[in-house]
């Protein structure tokens, strides 16, 4: 039988996947850490991704408030994207993973 901290631990773990776990979302979240972007550069800075993934992720992470969507009146119109507190909180895990994907990455047998 499970102990209660365990279970809260998944629990936490789980919640944090429902927001940040999408296939895209710590690729778009890694670029917006070097600052506010527009959808174009994004899509440029990860080619692999295609323009639904793209709204889907943008979509997905602003309502969760990990960035904002700010759009500004101009002909066309200019949208900006930017990591909010929260996703700014998300510095030190992500530098984790950079350097767990240096040392451990290089060695997926395929």
């Amino acid at each position: 039988m499970k102990k209660l901290e365990e279970i809260h631990i998944e629990c936490s773990i789980e919640k944090a996947l429902e927001i940040i776990g999408g296939k895209w979302s710590f690729l778009v979240i890694k670029e917006l850490f070097e600052g506010t972007k527009r959808f174009g550069e994004l899509q440029r800075a990860i080619p692999k991704i295609s323009p639904k993934a793209l709204t889907d992720t943008l979509r997905h992470l602003e309502a969760h408030n990990v960035l904002t969507r700010e759009t500004f009146p101009t002909v066309p119109v200019t949208v900006e994207y930017t990591l909010t507190e929260k996703g700014q909180s998300l510095n030190k895990m992500l530098k984790e993973m950079k350097k767990w994907g240096a040392q451990w990455g290089k060695k997926i047998e395929g």
